[in-house]
């Protein structure tokens, strides 16, 4: 809620993979801020509490890489925003 979180564009962002920091930012360098992004979708649905937004990641992806990097089965990541908590995944093989 907006009595938890001091300043919307300012949450720190990461991901890990393996436990080794491959991405790291902020929400006040994405290139909509929240408040546009929330705005700009409330004008073709409503948004709910609990609704989530995804809205891609900090630089650091690995298909930028030198070589590319990708995800393979049993590969872990994790990751969070201040404020806001942390996931964890597996990667698993398709069926």
């Amino acid at each position: 809620t907006a009595d938890e979180i001091d300043d919307v564009l300012a949450l720190d962002m990461w991901l890990d993979v393996n436990g080794v920091r491959r991405q790291t930012g902020s929400t006040k360098t994405m290139i909509f801020d929240p408040y546009f992004i929330v705005h700009y979708l409330s004008q073709f649905l409503v948004l709910e509490p609990g609704d989530l937004i995804n809205t891609g990641t900090p630089p650091g992806v690995g298909m930028g890489l030198t070589p590319p990097t990708y995800l393979r089965p049993g590969d872990v990541m994790e990751l969070g925003i201040r404020h806001l908590g942390t996931q964890r995944q597996r990667v698993v093989a398709p069926r």
